[in-house]
Parts: C-alpha cells; structure tokens; sequence
C-alpha cells in the first residue's frame, strides 16, 4: 500500500508541547483521511519538527448517494432551495412516487488529490496551545497563518513523489509555504536541505545528518549516557522522568556530559542545588554511593564537540556557579531570620478570596492539629506548633524563587524548633504523588492530615469541589493523601468526629473521599463496589474500618454461600420493590401466629439468632463473624423461595410474609447495602 510521509519542519518548538502535538496531528489527519483508511500510523516529533508516517490506500471508492427532496406538491420555492443548497441543476432530480429524488455520483478519487485538499485547512486550524505569527500580515500582502514557531518547510510524500499543495488561501500568501520532498538535518552539523523518497530514507537521512527522529530513543541516550558517565566515577543519577522527557525534546543529537560543583556551594541544601539545576538549566543532580550530594552534574548538549565538550562543560560550569550563587544569597539571607518571626508575614498571603489569609489557614491548621493529635498518639502542644510553622517558609526568598521548594526549605529552618517540628513542617504536604512516601513521625502525620483535611472541607465549603476532569486546588490529590496516610500508618481516626465535618459540607467531603478510595481499589484490582456497599450501610468515616468490612464482604462474596445468598437477597428486594409500589411499605414486625409453614417458620426463627448476631459483630469490629452469621441464612431463605408463596391470596398471609422479607433486607443492610454490588 502506498506510504504517506508528513513531517511539518519549524523553529524550535517548546519540549512541553511536542508529544501533545505529534498526538494531535495523528488524531486529526486519521479522522480527515478515514476515505483512504490510515493505518500503521507513526509519529515523531522533536526540537525542529512534527512528523508523521502511515498506509493508505490509492484510491477514494466510488460512491452514489441519494437525496430526498421536498414533496412533489411543495411550492417551486422549495425545490429551489434543495437545488441551491446541493450545488445541483433542475436535470438531476427526478420524481419518485410523492418526492423528487436526487442522485449524485462521486467518481473515484486518488489519495494523492485528497490529501492535498485536507491538509492546508488541518493545518490552519492546528490546536496548538499556544501559537505565533509572523512575518508580514495578510493586509501588507503576508499571511494571518499562526504556528508554534514559524514554520519553514512542509514534507509531503505519497508511495514516493511529492503531494502538492499550497498554504495560500486567497489574498493571504500562507507564508508562501508550499509543500515539497526536502528537509533539513543539525542545524550545525548538517546544515541545508536534502531530498528523501520515504519514510526510512528520511529517518535514515537525519540519522546520517545528526537528528535523531524518535524521542523514546533520544531519551534512552540522555538516560543510559548520563547513568554511564555518573556510574564510571561511582555516582549514580537522581531519577527524574520529567526533566528525562523535557531534554529529549530539547535535543536532536543527544551528547550526554558530566560537568563538576565547585567545592564552595556543596554545603547547600542538595535539593537547593537539584531544584536549581533542573528549573534553571536541566541539569541532572547525581548521588554518591553513600546517597550524600555528588560535585559533579549531569546534562546533554545538542552537538558533538572537537574537543570532546571541554569548552561545552566549562561553559555550563560557568553558568552553574552564577545559579549557585543566587540560591547562596538566598540561603543565607532566610537563615538571618528565625521561622517563628515569619509567621506574621502570612497575613499579607491570600489562600483564597473567600477563605482569608494563609494566616488565617494556619490558625484553624493549629487547631484541628491539637484535635487530631490525641488520635493518633502525637504531643498536642508539639503538633500544634509545627501547624502554626507549616506555612511560613511561603514568605521566604528561596521558596520564592523555588515553589517546588515549600516545606523543604521550613524543615531547615525549623531545625531550631526540635526534631519533630522540624520534620513536620518539611513532609506535611507529602504525599505528593502516588509513588511519594507517606509521614509515618505522629506529628508528621497530625499536620499533614490536618493540611489536607482543612484543604478539602473549607474548599468545599465556597464551592470549590471539583468538577469534570477540572480540579485547580488539587483536591482529589489531597483526599488521596489522606486515604494513604490513613491506610499505610493504620490510623483509626472518626473524621465526622472533626473540625469541618459536622455539616453537609462534611458529608459531601466524606463521599469524596470514598468515591477517591474507590477508584484506588479500582486501581489496585480491588472490589470497589463491595466499598461503595459497605459505605452506604453506614460505615464511612473511619477509612480503616471501612476497608476491613469490604475486605470482609468482599470474602463472603467469593463463598458459594454469599454468591448464593446475595441472589436471593436480591430476589428478596426485587418482590418488596414491586409490591411496595402497590401498598408498601412492609417495614412493620412479623406476626408469629401468622407463620403458617414450616420454611417461613425456620426462616423467621433464623433471622432471630441472625439480627442481633451481626449487630453485635459489627459493634464489636468483628467483620467476619458478621459474614458467618448472614451465612447461617442461605439455607432457609433457599427453602423459603421453593415452599412458600410470598403473594399469598390471603392479604394477612401476604402482608407477612413481605414483612419477614423486608427482614431479610434490613438484617443484611447492617453489613452492606447489598443492591450496590454489581455482576452477581
């Protein structure tokens, strides 16, 4: 099948925005070309350009189609306005039965015109984040056409000769952009353009050129490279898959250095000095063996040096020392004030125009760290103040410069205030992400659940909760916290029992949380919507407890006799559903006389030994016990459903006998809401 090649060549484009790019040139052309069905799609994308090869058949199918126009008795005025709007003549219609009736024939067509007749109009309504114009403007005889970067040469080739095509759109010239077979390699190493008949021989040509197409294989590189040089002098590379992705689209002929710290600065804080190699210049940080700071740096220049990169290096250390020494200044310059005396300064910080101050958070921090503190065996007093410090190093000069660097920095500076502060204050917004490690200090743990809660319930509280796939104050990464912190350190802590949660607002942050704890089980392959059972039967604000119930349901489920039963307690549910819509509810107590056979009988007296057994399980956290005595139903509910009429003719018979179904439902409610479980 023939191979279609597009590569759209530009000015650098930001590293952020190239996979996103590739992505979206491969959706729209796909969609665009469905007539000639794209497939054996690949993209690339890098520094200079986004590119794309695919199969595609060689012709557009014939096709016929048929239109139905208005009544034959309709005004002329309205078979005029079906011709107008079909570009179609009064000779092509013809009448059939009570409708004139259109026929058109659409011959077939070569992918090569198809192609050209797409691609300008893809391009110009690209979904670039953000795009620029340049040049002069359609009014001085240019063009409006706005790209990332000036766009400089379009590569066009079908099955091996060019597909030819203009941005020209009338007046405006498009940059005077046509589309052609050339391309350009390293601006350095290889400049000028050269010719290329196919997918292979561009990426082939590049290579040969210094440009290297695939950014997975430009990253593997950077990686491995700058592992091997690190390794060679017993270091090793502080992982970081972000800044690994951004220098692989900064980069078309990767060369991975090592670069050396001046002895001067090794006294800094080492995540002072990985934050300002990344965010200033994309620097890799690299480890001793001991898992101290090493002096050395890792990088990728984007050519290879005669000199084997001695200038390039000394350049970067150059560039390193001047970076160093600002973040000295400023490590200095936070040091000549305690923390404490920085706390005042958080009332000029706003947290939210409807919440106050990060001075006024940090208050309400301070207390619900005093109340939670008992819950989890932390020293009030101590917790309390790493609350009321947890903020403060927002007013310093290094967070200033280094966001990234919140918490961090106040554990340095809190290292007057004792251990435990100190510590609290550097991890009360971990965990981060889903693989950052939870506090496990108590008082660690106190502030930063104190944190997260007061986060989630004032927020919710001015409508701020989340909505769609929009979450701006990271608030489903601040339930995930909790759930975590809570989960890994075993913590049994009551949340209705806290500050912010005795309304509905606490109520909607509970569902929040439970709704986040489901979709982690989902994650994990757990029964979520056994949880989502057990949340509606009550237990829903002790996470802990929460879990061992759905852990114990979840079991009880697997045995022939929960699978077994939850169908008949669904076929329980189903007749009362019914049958209260006619004179329901049959919620009153069961009339013993009225027990006429002896399934109904032995089901009654089962549901006597059964109720108060779960409810004393439950009360006592014995989870499986509870499980073992809703077991103990199976047989006779089995027996029940095979002897006894529940619609019994009689009104008094059948009124029971609902009633004792309704039985059935509540004794397993105080379990789990056993309709929520689905597949069974």
């Amino acid at each position: 099948m023939p191979e279609l090649l597009l590569e759209l060549f530009s000015e650098e484009i930001p590293a952020r925005m190239q996979a996103r790019a590739a992505e979206d040139l491969a959706r729209l052309l796909t969609e665009a070309l469905a007539p000639i069905a794209p497939h054996a799609v690949q993209t690339f994308y890098g520094p200079r350009r986004i590119a794309l090869s695919a199969e595609v058949q060689a012709l557009v199918p014939a096709t016929s189609t048929v239109e139905r126009g208005p009544r034959l008795a309709a005004p002329e005025a309205a078979l005029t306005g079906f011709l107008r709007k079909h570009g179609a003549s009064r000779e092509q219609v013809v009448a059939e039965g009570e409708y004139w009736m259109l026929t058109r024939q659409s011959p077939a067509q070569d992918a090569a015109t198809l192609i050209a007749a797409i691609i300008p109009g893809l391009l110009r309504r690209f979904p670039w984040p953000k795009s620029m114009r340049w040049g002069a403007g359609p009014g001085q005889g240019g063009s409006a056409f706005t790209w990332v970067r000036p766009l400089r040469r379009i590569l066009c080739i079908l099955d091996g000769e060019t597909v030819p095509f203009t941005l020209a759109e009338g007046p405006d010239n498009g940059h005077g952009l046509t589309s052609g077979a050339e391309t350009e390699g390293h601006r350095f190493h290889a400049p000028g353009a050269f010719t290329v008949r196919s997918c292979a021989e561009w990426q082939d040509g590049l290579r040969a050129r210094h440009v290297i197409v695939d950014a997975a294989e430009r990253r593997r590189l950077v990686q491995d490279g700058v592992a091997a040089l690190a390794a060679a002098e017993g270091m090793t590379v502080v992982p970081d898959d972000g800044l690994l992705d951004e220098v692989a689209g900064l980069v078309e002929w990767p060369v991975p250095l090592l670069g050396r710290i001046d002895d001067a600065y090794m006294d800094l804080p080492p995540e002072v000095m990985q934050v300002s190699m990344r965010v200033n210049q994309r620097y890799f940080a690299l480890r001793q063996a001991d898992g101290s700071a090493a002096p050395r740096f890792g990088f990728a220049a984007n050519i290879e040096a005669t000199d084997g990169g001695t200038a390039i290096i000394a350049g970067n250390e150059r560039v390193l020392r001047a970076r160093f020494s600002d973040a000295r200044f400023f490590w200095d310059y936070d040091q000549h004030t305690a923390l404490s005396d920085l706390v005042e300064d958080l009332d000029g910080i706003t947290f939210h125009a409807k919440l106050g101050t990060q001075g006024d958070r940090i208050k309400r921090l301070s207390y619900l760290a005093g109340v939670i503190a008992p819950l989890v065996g932390a020293d009030r007093k101590v917790a309390e103040r790493a609350a009321v410090l947890a903020k403060a190093d927002l007013t310093t000069q290094m967070v200033s410069e280094f966001p990234e660097l919140q918490g961090i920095m106040g554990g340095y500076y809190a290292s007057s205030e004792g251990t435990e502060v100190a510590l609290a204050v550097r991890e009360h917004y971990s965990p981060k992400s889903a693989t950052d490690p939870v506090p496990t200090a108590t008082v660690s743990v106190v502030v930063a659940l104190a944190d997260k809660l007061d986060q989630l319930c004032s927020l919710f509280e001015v409508g701020e909760a989340p909505s769609g796939s929009g979450d701006p104050y990271a608030l489903r990464r601040a339930a995930l916290g909790v759930i975590r912190i809570v989960r890994e350190n075993g913590l049994r802590i009551p949340l209705r029992a806290l500050p912010g949660f005795e309304s509905d607002v606490g109520t909607s942050v509970l569902a929040f949380i439970a709704d986040r704890l489901r979709v982690q089980l989902r994650a994990e392959g757990a029964r979520h919507d056994v949880l989502a059972a057990v949340f509606a039967a009550g237990a829903d604000d002790d996470i802990v407890w929460l879990l061992a119930r759905t852990d114990a349901v979840a079991s009880f489920l697997a045995t022939a006799d929960g699978s077994n039963l939850l169908a008949a307690s669904k076929r329980a549910a189903n007749i009362l559903r019914i049958e209260d819509k006619k004179d329901g509810p049959h919620a009153g107590p069961v009339d013993p006389a009225l027990l006429s056979l002896p399934e109904e009988q032995a089901l009654a007296a089962a549901l006597d030994h059964v109720e108060p057994a779960v409810q004393a399980a439950i009360a006592d956290e014995r989870s499986a016990d509870a499980m073992s005595a809703l077991a103990t139903l199976r047989s006779p509910l089995d027996a029940f459903f095979d002897k006894v009429t529940v619609n019994a003719p009689e009104p008094a018979l059948r009124q029971n006998r609902l009633r004792l179904l309704h039985r059935i439902g509540s004794a397993m409610a105080r379990a789990a809401d056993f309709s929520k479980i689905e597949g069974q």
